[in-house]
């Protein structure tokens, strides 16, 4: 198979219903404290990976926790996702930093994320 290259998971983005009681948990799960703590987003870095906690599911409506693999190429990876069968529910949008987010869902539903540092 060709095409743009994943390269590993990068992100993975927890929604959770009481954002104190959760940030407890994941700083003593991962022996640290958040490197971001807002009212609307908790992040812990960790190694390479982010660790975020969206209260309520945030503006995305998670509903379940969603994982993002860092691409190359976002836009030409969402061409390939989408020519395999999968359904974009969040289309490529800067979420600041230089950082590409989107959303596909695969055949059964599941959600799956793709990230593009710029």
């Amino acid at each position: 198979m060709t095409g743009t290259t994943t390269q590993g998971i990068k992100t993975v983005l927890h929604p959770v219903s009481d954002l104190p009681k959760a940030k407890a948990v994941y700083a003593a799960l991962l022996g640290i404290e958040p490197q971001t703590d807002e009212s609307y987003y908790v992040g812990f870095e960790t190694g390479e990976q982010h660790i975020g906690l969206v209260p309520g599911g945030g503006p995305q409506g998670l509903t379940s926790p969603v994982v993002y693999w860092e691409v190359s190429d976002i836009e030409a990876k969402l061409a390939e996702l989408t020519a395999a069968g999968a359904t974009v529910k969040d289309a490529a949008s800067d979420v600041g930093g230089g950082r590409l987010v989107a959303t596909v869902t695969d055949p059964d539903g599941n959600v799956l994320g793709i990230l593009q540092d710029q």
